[in-house]
């Protein structure tokens, strides 16, 4: 059976897990980027993520292995590697065996925590990485709730998912906006913004919104994408709320998404209300698009129309993030 997507893996921060997730002394087994991994808490603190299978005799380092000081010892003969990949100990050898010595014998994958999540940089040539997670301040702040996370697996790639926001009118054909939104568009290297003021359904003192096509407020949505891993959301209506969203390539065909939410906790109860119905409205608009993202197909030269929005510009940035096309 042919894959749906011919395209590669892009290259960028991707999220793999939540900070208060990975405690100290903790191995995970993870598979991401089509590889199989091992992500593990250090004594120290730090997270370290590597390629999972011991050059040993195979061992899956995520089942079973141990976090010893700074290391992960394999599960099979308690060979040990460092963060960097290179192999610190045999602990029943007299000597380091020429294949390993000195050498980087597991791949590794630079990290940074930040905004509560584990970020792990990708590049299929093992390029360092070449802009940094983007920080968002309310996700750091005191002054703003803990997040509300949502999470889906699919059969998608990253770059079919993000062209949604370039896909105006989509909203009003899925989502049943109550006219096509309009919006400031930028591009700035990995960057890309949208600032945009539409119409939007009524939300009552109850937190209901109206789909009538009657009632409707006017509001404010500014949307960024830093890289191909990373989205922020900012909506202003008669409430705050934003929403950080996150999608890690499981394979060249697959991808797991994650909406983080949060709100200032100095709003309202009655504006509080209106940010999670809000909220969960954003939650059923992705669950219409899953599938339609899962059954599609991805068209490389596909017959646009003057209303459709500015995808072919979306999809010339996006290609930056390809190695090849880079």
């Amino acid at each position: 059976m042919a894959s749906r997507y011919n395209k590669p893996i892009p290259f960028g921060w991707f999220a793999v897990d939540y900070c208060k997730d990975l405690q100290v002394g903790e191995v995970k087994a993870l598979k991401y980027f089509g590889r199989d991994l091992v992500l593990f808490r250090t004594e120290s603190g730090e997270a370290v993520m590597l390629d999972a299978y011991c050059p040993h005799l195979g061992a899956h380092l995520g089942h079973g292995g141990k976090v010893v000081g700074e290391n992960i010892a394999c599960p099979f003969h308690a060979w040990e590697f460092n963060g960097e990949g290179m192999c610190s100990k045999v602990p029943y050898a007299k000597n380091m065996p020429p294949k390993v010595q000195d050498k980087q014998v597991l791949g590794r994958y630079p990290i940074v925590e930040s905004n509560q999540m584990i970020w792990a940089w990708y590049h299929p040539q093992g390029v360092d990485p070449l802009f940094e997670v983007q920080p968002l301040a309310e996700l750091s702040s005191p002054e703003w709730t803990e997040m509300d996370v949502y999470e889906w697996t699919f059969n998608s790639i990253p770059q079919e998912t993000a062209e949604n926001a370039a896909d105006f009118a989509h909203f009003v054909t899925v989502h049943s906006s109550p006219e096509m939104p309009t919006g400031e568009i930028s591009w700035d290297g990995h960057k890309r913004s949208m600032i945009m003021d539409s119409l939007q359904h009524h939300i009552d003192e109850d937190g209901n919104i109206d789909l009538s096509g009657e009632n409707f407020d006017m509001g404010r949505l500014e949307s960024w994408n830093f890289g191909p891993g990373q989205t922020y959301q900012k909506f202003t209506r008669l409430f705050d709320i934003v929403m950080m969203g996150t999608v890690t390539p499981i394979d060249d065909q697959t991808l797991q998404m994650r909406f983080n939410f949060s709100l200032p906790k100095a709003q309202t109860a009655e504006h509080t209300q209106f940010a999670y119905a809000f909220r969960d409205e954003i939650v059923r608009q992705v669950q219409q698009d899953i599938p339609i993202w899962e059954n599609k197909v991805y068209l490389e030269d596909p017959a646009l129309c003057d209303g459709d929005g500015p995808i072919a510009k979306y999809r010339k940035w996006f290609s930056q993030f390809y190695a090849d096309a880079a």
